[in-house]
């Protein structure tokens, strides 16, 4: 019965450890996200014209996105 008790804690404490690596890597994700944004807003500021900074966008999502809900599966 010991075996039994000891081996669904070690099951529970795994589990657990991988929500938390889970909600981590969102958490950095999101944190990238939003360096990336800042960065973009400022790039707003300094080029004339909202289609440079549109481009911007559009290839930094192509770079980070795919990447990201790679970490969050």
């Amino acid at each position: 019965m010991t075996k039994r008790f000891e081996e669904k804690d070690i099951e529970a404490v795994l589990q657990r450890l991988d929500r938390l690596t889970q909600d981590e890597a969102r958490i950095a994700g999101a944190e990238i996200l939003k360096v990336v944004h800042g960065l973009v807003q400022k790039m707003n500021v300094l080029i004339d014209g909202e289609k440079c900074a549109q481009l911007v966008i559009h290839h930094l999502l192509n770079i980070f996105l795919p990447r990201w809900q790679v970490i969050c599966r």
